[in-house]
C-alpha cells in the first residue's frame, strides 16, 4: 500500500502528512507553497476590524503551533511546487513514478480534469476541511462557528471529481467540543480527529475493505472566498467572545448533530 500526498505548506498540512507516515503508507509528497499564514489586513477596513483581523490570524498561528508544532514533514521523496506548477506534466510524472495505490490531496489548489486523468493511481481522494455537503468550498472551519453550529466543524475524505468537494464520501470526522475553545482550537481539533482515524482508515484501504463510498444526497452549499469578509469577525469575537463552543455546550445553541459517513 503506497500513498502519495499532495498538500500545502502550513502546519496542519504537515500534521496530516505525519499521520499518513505513521500509518506506514506514505510514499511521496507534493507540497504546494501556500499563502502567508498571517496575511496583511486590507487597507480599506475600519481600525476596529483591522485589529480583529490581526488578532484572528495571529490566533490561528498560535493554535496551529499548539496543536501541530511546526511544518516539518516526513523524509520521503518530495516535489515542492508553486500553484502554477501543480497541474503540470512534471508533477504527474513524479506521482506516477512512485506507482501509488492512493493519491490523496489536502490543502492544494484544484487539480484539473487533465491532471486527474493522467494520474494512474487506482484511488484518487481529497481531504476537505469541512463537512460536505453542508460546508463545501473554502473557510469551512470558520462558518460553522459564525452560524452558531460549531458541532458541524469536521473533515470529509471524498473521491476526487471535477466538482468542488462534491465527490462520493469515504469517511468523515468531527471536532471534539471542548469548553474554552475558540474558533481556531475547534478547527485544529477537526484536523486532529481525522489524523486519529488515519491509521485505521489506511488499514481498511490496504485490505480493500472500503464501505461505500457514500453519495452526497444534497448539493449543500459551496462557500466561496468572496463570501468571507473581515467584518464577520465582529460576530464571533465581540458578540460571542470567541466562545461559541461554550454557548453550545451550555445548551444555548441548536443541538442537532450532523449525520456523517464513517468507515468504522
Amino acid at each position: 500500500m503506497k500513498v502519495v500526498f499532495l498538500t500545502g505548506s502550513h502546519p496542519r498540512h504537515a500534521h496530516v502528512a505525519r499521520a499518513i507516515a505513521n500509518a506506514g503508507v506514505l510514499a511521496g509528497l507534493v507540497i504546494e507553497q501556500r499563502e502567508a499564514f498571517i496575511p496583511a489586513p486590507p487597507e480599506d477596513i475600519p481600525a476596529s476590524t483591522r485589529q480583529l483581523f490581526i488578532e484572528h490570524f495571529e490566533g490561528r498561528d498560535e493554535a496551529e503551533a499548539k496543536f501541530f508544532g511546526d511544518a516539518t514533514v516526513p523524509d520521503v521523496p518530495t516535489r515542492p511546487v508553486k500553484m502554477q506548477e501543480l497541474n503540470t506534466q512534471a508533477t504527474v510524472d513524479f506521482i506516477n513514478a512512485l506507482a501509488p495505490d492512493l493519491v490523496l490531496s489536502y490543502g492544494v489548489h484544484k487539480l484539473t480534469p487533465e491532471t486527474l486523468d493522467a494520474i494512474r493511481a487506482p484511488l484518487k481522494w481529497n481531504i476537505h476541511g469541512g463537512l460536505s455537503p453542508w460546508y463545501r468550498g473554502v473557510i469551512t472551519h470558520f462558518w460553522p462557528s459564525f452560524l452558531l453550529e460549531p458541532q458541524m466543524t469536521g473533515m470529509t475524505v471524498h473521491e476526487l471529481t471535477k466538482d468542488i468537494d462534491g465527490g462520493d464520501v469515504i469517511h468523515q470526522s468531527l471536532a471534539e467540543m471542548v469548553r474554552g475553545d475558540g474558533v481556531h482550537d475547534t478547527a485544529c481539533r477537526a484536523v486532529t480527529s481525522l489524523c486519529n482515524d488515519m491509521e485505521q482508515l489506511m488499514a481498511i484501504v490496504a485490505a480493500d475493505n472500503i464501505k461505500g463510498p457514500f453519495k452526497q444526497t444534497t448539493t449543500g452549499r459551496i462557500w466561496r472566498s468572496v463570501d468571507w469578509r473581515p467584518a464577520h469577525l465582529h460576530t464571533v469575537y465581540e458578540l460571542y467572545g470567541n466562545r461559541v463552543v461554550d454557548r453550545y455546550l451550555d445548551g444555548e445553541l441548536q443541538q442537532s448533530q450532523p449525520k456523517i459517513s464513517r468507515q468504522f
